[in-house]
């Protein structure tokens, strides 16, 4: 049987509410689960698995995390039950090598940034998932050197699903009103949709602070930095296109990438 190439995603996850609810980025996600050649297995790269070292979750049922408060009972309640898969994990070990990646057994599971985008591309949760942690001891560099190694296992069969937003700052967000976007959010947003194609060293998306507007729209790194590991997966050749963008409560970024 002929394996085509997956393509990989980043997906801007949003707000927790996205699972119960319906809207045009949660029709984008569902969307893109029921027009994309169908992987045999995925890996998840979470905003929400901030770690010291790279971990990858190594079990045979990985846990549905509610790692959030304040949201209704209905969202407690929601499972995603979904395989996991300890041969995939142990290959991930493999092809991240000389980079130490622990097998996680039993702390970690599939958190919201990553269940909660998967469970609308693939509501019957028929699909293997491991998740791969964000060592935030690194620099971006090495995130997207993570997702040049990444790459190859698009060959075999495995989508990998990003998830977190390019801009995210949840102090300034405008929770009341029109939730019209901030100059620097929208400055930012347009600065990572007009170098997703940039090709050389020196990238300007892994160098993203730069950007006068990147403090703002990045206090922390934790949900920008899965983009690298779609940008790192990336050909160079291949299409590269947005599926769905647009920024909710002036200060949040729902774009999402799709490579290949």
């Amino acid at each position: 049987m002929t394996i085509s190439r997956m393509p990989t995603l980043f997906l801007g996850h949003g707000s927790p509410m996205n699972v119960l609810e319906e809207n045009r980025y949660t029709e984008t996600w569902r969307r893109l689960g029921e027009s994309l050649p169908r992987p045999q297995a995925i890996v998840a790269v979470s905003a929400h698995w901030y770690t010291r070292g790279t971990a990858v979750t190594a079990m045979e049922r990985p846990k549905t995390i509610h790692d959030f408060g304040g949201f209704p009972q209905a969202l407690f309640d929601t499972q995603y039950p979904a395989p996991g898969s300890p041969e995939l994990a142990a290959r991930l070990q493999q092809l991240l090598a000389p980079t130490p990646v622990l097998a996680d057994r039993e702390s970690w599971g599939l958190d919201h940034g990553s269940w909660g985008v998967l469970i609308k591309m693939y509501p019957q949760a028929d699909i293997p998932v491991v998740q791969l942690s964000i060592d935030g001891t690194q620099p971006a560099q090495y995130h997207y050197a993570l997702g040049r190694k990444l790459a190859a296992l698009r060959e075999q069969g495995v989508m990998i699903v990003a998830s977190g937003n390019v801009v995210h700052n949840l102090r300034m967000a405008r929770w009341q009103g029109d939730g019209s976007p901030y100059p620097w959010a929208e400055s930012f947003n347009r600065y990572v949709r007009d170098n997703l194609r940039y090709q050389g060293d020196d990238h300007p998306l892994v160098n993203f602070m730069q950007h006068e507007g990147a403090a703002l729209s990045n206090p922390t790194p934790e949900h920008y930095l899965p983009l690298l590991y779609v940008l790192g997966a990336w050909d160079g050749a291949e299409p590269i296109s947005i599926p769905v963008d647009g920024i909710e409560m002036g200060s949040l970024s729902m774009l999402s990438v799709q490579v290949g």
